[in-house]
């Protein structure tokens, strides 16, 4: 309708889809803009990353979830420039774009603190092709060690190092190592796959370093339970093809490794960048843009930034989490934003409500930090389950991944564990076949 308040959402994830979804009976012309037609629940990827769930399980299309707003419209489009002067948001494939309000929710993407070229050897997990990725070289390198022709490269094959002891590294090495001592224990004949090393490699001097040290110590015991090799106090100082780098209290060390996962820093989104160009925005060391305490950029009160591309301190002086919890309350925080907005109304700063941190280590294993509750264990787990399933956009999800966490709880199975990129061409030198054919006698034609 001609006349009507334009609102513009660039990011389709939870800071993005929980602004469009609290202004679905609002007045008003939305568009929501993402290069991804689905709503990924990034929480979960690092199970999809190592075979427990699929991608469709953790994914919702944003046309799907959007279909009953009147007020909606989802392009899927990617934001390279704008004009904050003409209100003008400039897209890919559809050009400019104009806006009364513009909401920037694009996320974050990994960082290698002045090490690009590690990317290749080390990937992050952010997206679903990151997931897929991953989950192709842990697979694969299982496979490789069942053809390996010596016992130092079968070792090598079989040692997974994972960058970073927050709760997405964390996670990732607690799901390898039950991958490796439980779920493929009777799958190859040439080994055991219980005898892979699994290193958890943190810079400071404990796991989880936002949690309380209490937690931090009953993770890694967990583990340690698992098979896993923590290394704290630790840092990368060199990555190669076959392994990296470790240095500790000035001493360095080569370990080989077949497989280096990423989890140890993110930045901000290109767009972030760009952003911070056109309106003058002032950008942290992670690129992030700081923002007032109402989401806004200063001087364009038009411009909300949120969820993991917003810096945005506390009462404390400390900037939020870059976690879900803090991007949909934002998301809410925005849509209010926009009704108070088009009521002449002023609207008080946001203030995250801290509902709590959750980690998982294992089965029957995590960690929780409820405020007033430090809890660990089963109980602990448990919460998690409810909480990740209870988050998950649409029912059939939900239904999905209980029943599939059931099956794998029973049987300790994993049931998405495929290659869907293999690798050409053979992992190492392959030994000679001897020809069976006899001394002098021609070779049988092909067809």
């Amino acid at each position: 309708m001609a006349g009507r308040h334009r609102v513009v959402i660039v990011g389709g994830g939870f800071a993005g889809l929980n602004a469009a979804r609290s202004l679905r009976h609002t007045a008003i012309d939305l568009t929501l803009v993402d290069r991804r037609n689905f709503h990924l629940f990034q929480p979960l990827l690092y199970q999809v990353a190592t075979g427990g769930l699929s991608p469709a399980d953790i994914s919702a299309p944003l046309r799907e979830v959007l279909k009953r707003h009147g007020n909606a419209t989802v392009l899927l489009d990617e934001a390279v420039d704008l004009d904050p002067t003409a209100r003008r948001l400039v897209l890919v494939q559809s050009g400019a774009l104009p806006y009364d309000t513009l909401i920037v929710a694009t996320g974050v993407r990994h960082h290698y603190f002045g090490n690009p070229q590690w990317e290749a050897r080390a990937p992050g997990l952010k997206s679903v092709e990151d997931a897929t990725a991953i989950r192709g070289r842990i697979l694969q390198a299982f496979e490789d060690a069942e053809l390996a022709v010596s016992d130092e490269e079968r070792r090598r094959l079989l040692t997974f190092v994972v960058v970073g002891a927050g709760p997405t590294g964390v996670e990732l090495a607690g799901a390898i190592g039950e991958l490796a001592r439980h779920t493929l224990r009777s799958d190859f004949r040439r080994y055991d796959p219980a005898r892979s090393r699994i290193l958890l490699v943190e810079g400071v001097d404990r796991v989880l370093p936002p949690y309380p040290e209490r937690l931090s110590r009953a993770a890694r015991r967990d583990l340690e339970r698992l098979g896993v090799e923590v290394l704290t106090g630790t840092l990368v100082a060199e990555m190669g093809p076959d392994g990296v780098t470790l240095e500790r209290g000035g001493e360095r060390w080569r370990q080989a490794a077949g497989t280096v996962l990423w989890a140890a820093g993110v930045q901000a989104a290109p767009f972030a960048e760009t952003l911070a160009r056109r309106t003058a925005a002032e950008a942290d060391r992670s690129g992030r843009i700081v923002v007032d305490g109402d989401c806004s950029i200063p001087g364009h009160p038009e411009i909300l930034v949120l969820g993991d591309m917003a810096r945005l301190d506390d009462e404390r002086g400390q900037p939020l989490p870059g976690v879900a919890p803090v991007a949909m309350q934002q998301g809410r925080y925005a849509a209010r934003r926009v009704r108070d907005r088009l009521a002449g109304r002023e609207t008080p700063p946001f203030r995250y409500r801290d509902k709590g941190s959750l980690a998982v280590i294992g089965r029957a294993a995590a960690v929780a930090d409820l405020g007033r509750w430090k809890l660990s264990g089963p109980v602990a787990w448990l919460l998690w389950l409810f909480v990740h399933i209870m988050y998950l956009v649409g029912f059939a999800n939900r239904v999905l991944v209980l029943v599939q966490w059931a099956q794998s709880y029973i049987t300790r199975g994993r049931g998405a564990r495929l290659i869907t990129d293999p690798r050409e061409g053979p992992p190492h030198e392959a030994p000679p076949v001897e020809d069976p054919s006899p001394k002098g006698s021609p070779t049988p034609p092909t067809r």
